[in-house]
């Protein structure tokens, strides 16, 4: 596969990533709190080529001091996509804690929280091909930035919130694996060297 222009390859990873919000996300009602967001334009889209975790680190920093500085109408939430970087789930894992100790060195715990997504994100007990595993899966890298706020206000909003993580398995189980290809949410840009296996992750609930 040839690597687009840089101009292209930026496009092609939005294009990608627009598709997976809303054919899986919003689709399959993975979140219901992200289609408000998404129609009203309030989610802010950042494709880095970084790939040195200190240079991660201070993008995502300044992600993180722009989204809390701002007002949520305007921006209520930041997908930072790393599509050359951290491809192993095990190295992308170990950078999740590096960005949790950065989030509460700018004191902005409570105030922001991190959800991640990865290609090959695998929950603890399950096998790499297990469907479940879909629901914390996109086709890059990517660090979810929320405000606590929103969060805390959207689920005062949804009576049903505690049983989101338990109906998205459900939601995936019975999609099976032929309805989630079918969906068509993949990578299109030629992936990064040093791809290896994946970590597992505890279960629990996305964004937490």
């Amino acid at each position: 596969m040839r690597a687009p222009e840089p101009d292209d390859y930026v496009a092609c990873v939005l294009r990608d990533m627009q598709h997976w919000l809303e054919a899986a996300v919003i689709g399959l009602q993975l979140c219901p709190f992200a289609k408000a967001v998404h129609v009203r334009g309030q989610i802010h889209h950042v494709v880095s080529r970084a790939t040195d975790p200190q240079q991660l680190l201070q993008l995502l920093e300044h992600e993180m001091r722009a989204l809390a500085g701002m007002d949520a109408q305007l921006r209520d939430t930041t997908l930072l996509m790393l599509p050359d970087a951290l491809p192993r789930f095990l190295d992308f894992n170990d950078f999740l804690g590096r960005a949790e100790d950065l989030l509460e060195a700018l004191e902005l715990d409570g105030v922001l929280q991190i959800a991640s997504f990865h290609p090959q994100f695998q929950f603890a007990g399950t096998s790499a091909d297990d469907i479940t595993n879909a629901t914390n899966r996109a086709p890059y890298p990517t660090l979810h930035l929320l405000r606590e706020a929103s969060v805390d206000k959207a689920v005062a909003a949804f009576p049903q919130a505690d049983t989101i993580f338990e109906a998205n398995m459900e939601t995936l189980q019975r999609l099976g694996q032929a309805g989630w290809d079918a969906l068509g949410v993949r990578r299109s840009v030629p992936p990064p060297p040093a791809a290896g296996p994946s970590a597992t992750r505890r279960r629990g609930r996305i964004g937490r």
